[in-house]
């Protein structure tokens, strides 16, 4: 995440190095795209998704071990309880080890959509706080930056809902048996059929816990890993790369710890389907909340945490 953020918050900067290049060495139409105001508002955008989607290729498997430990156990207490290993296990004998990349079309739009619109939000909200602040003589503080991220996050999930939603379904969809599961083909075959089937509304199942788990995400991602850069870098003599990693570090921490709840309800709402009596398990948000703290602890919450954390850790 550390370094998809500093290629978003230093687009602006990346763009006015290249363009410091002496005449000589850059043309006349490329010097004047670049400085086209349109194509500098949007590299961050850029810059983000490219590095979103790169993150999610590394960590599809991971991904999907994670969405397979949430969804273990739904409704029970006690009993075995699921692993990383023991997923890892269950998926590849059902199949074969590529079965750990289903959904990455899926993944791979969320963050085209997802990862460009919230980095991209957050740099233009930064950019308008920072200008503001220097009017006033001020610096940039922790709040802004936490206020940044959580706006960014909640408008992005927003946006990047529908694909949040496909890559669920296709990810769950190798838990039910042979006869009931929909054999989704890609991104695309998912969003239609879902949207046939139930109505384009119920792409945006989930929604509540995903903005939740996206401004919490953000909140622990963004605004921790520039504060503690901020930090790192006026307080230590740590090289430049140290103190990203650092920083990393401690924000994948409190984004994995502020968000991890919310991002377990996700998965549950997103998944669920209509049962033969025409219900579903979860009404809501907060039923599903009050559910599984009654029926499977308010440790449930919480499963996963390392594999969750490790998810995080790429896009660092």
């Amino acid at each position: 995440m550390s370094k998809a953020v500093d290629a978003a918050m230093s687009a602006s900067n990346k763009t006015t190095s290249a363009l410091a290049i002496p005449a000589s060495e850059t043309s006349p139409t490329a010097a004047s795209f670049l400085h086209y105001p349109y194509t500098r508002a949007a590299l961050p955008f850029i810059n983000g998704g490219l590095a979103g989607m790169t993150a999610t290729t590394c960590i599809q498997p991971i991904d999907m071990i994670k969405v397979r430990l949430q969804l273990a156990g739904e409704g029970i207490k006690t009993g075995p309880r699921a692993t990383p290993l023991s997923v890892t296990k269950d998926i590849i004998a059902q199949g074969k080890v590529m079965d750990l990349y289903t959904g990455l079309s899926a993944g791979l739009l969320r963050q085209a959509v997802y990862t460009t619109a919230r980095l991209g939000f957050f740099d233009t909200f930064m950019t308008a706080l920072k200008v503001r602040a220097e009017t006033k003589g001020q610096g940039i503080g922790f709040k802004e930056r936490a206020g940044a991220g959580l706006t960014a996050g909640g408008l992005a999930a927003m946006v990047g809902n529908p694909a949040d939603l496909a890559l669920i379904r296709m990810q769950s969809d190798g838990l039910k048996s042979k006869d009931l599961r929909a054999n989704y083909t890609s991104v695309v075959d998912a969003l239609v059929r879902i949207s046939k089937t139930e109505g384009v509304y119920a792409l945006w199942a989930g929604a509540s816990p995903t903005i939740a788990r996206a401004m919490a995400l953000n909140f622990g991602q963004l605004a921790f890993f520039s504060e503690a850069k901020t930090q790192l870098k006026a307080k230590t003599q740590l090289s430049m790369q140290t103190q990203t990693l650092t920083a990393s570090a401690i924000a994948g921490f409190f984004a994995s710890f502020f968000s991890l709840p919310f991002d377990f309800v996700k998965t549950r709402l997103q998944k669920q389907q209509k049962g033969t009596d025409g219900k579903l398990p979860y009404s809501g948000m907060a039923d599903c909340f009050r559910k599984v703290a009654k029926e499977e602890g308010l440790l449930r919450f919480y499963r996963g945490f390392g594999t969750y954390y490790v998810r995080i850790a790429p896009h660092a």
